[in-house]
């Protein structure tokens, strides 16, 4: 170790892992270039590794240059606590959260929203990643993660969300053509639109034998989004959250009185992550959207 460092090193270090180039992250910190390859230089003598590669498309951070950012990243927010402590509450946040979610829950009820948190932290970079997969915190495939199911193992923090319902929707033209549904036994000689079999990630969403035992798909898609354009356009009968199926005039609920179902969603947030002050921003912030939602999740 033949040099030293100081913060400005570690803020040069933590830019770069979230801005993705040197050049991003001279910008953001108001620098030169040089600046920023100096201090990573220097990071590099002191530690006697390698922290960043550089590559066409960038540069990514190497296993010491990951270790080193946990590092960055707790003494980050070891600083935001003790400006908090002293009366400055109002500090900048910045840097980036990258939100995992399932794809009808993170397009229609976070993506709306969340622009509400990002206009009161301009230099906070929200990440909503909406798909259907389960997310491994570990690897830094998202920082936060709304699941259905909590986790049996692992280094998570858990947190409960809200609760919300769903129901059989269809579309007027489908009812209008199709025999009457007056029962849950007239389900059955009825069409259905589900997940893939073989493609669902989570148990909880392995619902329609709980609508109607033995019923039959007639078409298959891993994305809620598309089930839900099949529904308006009259394929079949599909089980959707209420939050999402009342956005569109186009469905009509279907036994509501006797089809109903309810699943939870928890937040959740790696155990290395959740006293950054970012991420306690962003996971105060959804626990007060879904929290203050009730009426919508569960009308």
């Amino acid at each position: 170790m033949s040099t030293t460092f100081n913060w400005d090193h570690l803020r040069s270090l933590l830019a770069v892992a979230r801005q993705g180039s040197l050049s991003a992250a001279a910008r953001t910190l108001g620098v030169e270039h040089s600046t920023i390859s100096r201090h990573i230089g220097a990071l590099e003598q002191y530690g006697g590794a390698r922290l960043v590669e550089r590559r066409s498309d960038g540069v990514r951070l190497t296993a010491a240059g990951e270790r080193l950012l946990a590092a960055a990243e707790d003494i980050e927010s070891r600083l935001f606590s003790a400006r908090e402590e002293i009366g400055e509450g109002d500090l900048m946040i910045s840097g980036a959260v990258r939100v995992g979610a399932p794809d009808g829950v993170g397009s229609f009820f976070l993506a709306p929203r969340l622009a509400e948190l990002g206009k009161a932290h301009p230099d906070l970079v929200i990440q909503l990643v909406a798909m259907p997969r389960v997310f491994n915190l570990s690897k830094r495939e998202a920082d936060l993660a709304i699941v259905l199911s909590v986790p049996e193992h692992g280094r998570v923090v858990t947190r409960k969300l809200a609760d919300y319902g769903l129901g059989l929707y269809a579309s007027p033209a489908y009812l209008s053509e199709s025999a009457p549904i007056r029962t849950v036994a007239d389900l059955g000689s009825h069409r259905f639109i589900n997940y893939i079999d073989d493609l669902i990630y989570t148990p909880q969403l392995d619902y329609l034998d709980e609508v109607v035992r033995g019923a039959r798909a007639n078409f298959h898609s891993s994305n809620i989004i598309a089930q839900v354009n099949a529904t308006i356009a009259g394929y079949g009968l599909c089980v959707l959250p209420h939050f999402l199926a009342r956005r569109f005039a186009e469905l009509e609920p279907v036994l509501p009185e006797v089809v109903r179902l309810r699943r939870t969603w928890w937040l959740l947030i790696h155990e290395d992550q959740k006293d950054l002050a970012r991420v306690r921003l962003v996971v105060d912030f959804l626990v007060r959207e879904f929290s203050g939602s009730a009426h919508i999740l569960l009308p």
